[in-house]
């Protein structure tokens, strides 16, 4: 990005950073207080909590906001209590989604949902419909520049981890759920920066949209369901060529 006045470029990027960390906290807080509702307020015995928190960190969440969290978890805060709950349909060009829900309202939330696939050419589907197409991982991604290649590969692998791959502008490293707390635990102790970590799900395949009209409708609905307060996490197979992406990014 290039422009005539640096330090307008560097608010712009600010501006986006500090909106983009006000939806990870409120994201994080959630995730936070349902592991500890369903597992217990200690971390030690709560690996999706721990995850969690190492997360939170990880963002530089302020350790009052966490301790908040577990609390309201555990009950002794008073907070909103977050049904979690699982929606499934389908995109722009068939392409399967997952929605990962915390909310207090129900029926407000797949309202929202119904509303925004119908928009651009989804619909809501029934439980188990794209489901079966995704597996449950663990997932770490490090910074290209925060690693070597191959010291990070060894440490990942000797811990559990099932791949590591470096094509999609980082080192994205895949294991089962089970690993994940060792092999983050491990690639810390090497003093690599861990970007992330997290329990996600990984699509088996991938839709590829060539149409531009379905490409476009993709982006546009998942900003939308980005906004939504709701919606914890949406898993997708789509798949857009590099080429059409720098085309939509142009218009």
């Amino acid at each position: 990005m290039s422009g005539h006045s640096k330090w307008a470029t560097i608010k712009r990027k600010k501006g986006k950073t500090d909106a983009e960390r006000g939806k990870l906290f409120t994201r994080l807080i959630k995730e936070i207080t349902v592991a500890a509702r369903e597992g217990g307020g200690d971390p030690e015995g709560n690996p999706r909590l721990r995850t969690a928190i190492a997360t939170a960190k990880s963002g530089n969440m302020p350790q009052d906001n966490i301790k908040r969290a577990i609390l309201k978890g555990t009950g002794q805060l008073p907070g909103v209590t977050y049904e979690s709950i699982t929606y499934e349909g389908y995109g722009p060009g068939g392409v399967a989604l997952l929605f990962e829900v915390f909310t207090d309202n129900r029926n407000r939330v797949v309202a929202d949902i119904r509303h925004t696939l119908t928009k651009y050419g989804g619909n809501l589907g029934a439980n188990g419909c794209v489901a079966w197409m995704f597996d449950k991982k663990g997932v770490i991604t490090v910074d290209l520049e925060a690693a070597d290649e191959d010291t990070l590969m060894e440490v990942a692998m000797d811990h559990g981890a099932e791949d590591i791959n470096s094509d999609v502008g980082a080192y994205e490293i895949t294991m089962s759920p089970e690993v994940l707390d060792d092999v983050r635990t491990a690639i810390e102790a090497k003093g690599i920066t861990i970007a992330s970590a997290e329990v996600t799900m990984v699509p088996q395949s991938q839709t590829k949209l060539v149409k531009e009209n379905e490409a476009s409708s993709m982006l546009k609905m998942l900003d939308l369901f980005e906004d939504q307060d709701d919606i914890q996490k949406v898993y997708s197979n789509f798949d857009i060529d590099e080429s059409l992406l720098e085309k939509l990014a142009q218009d």
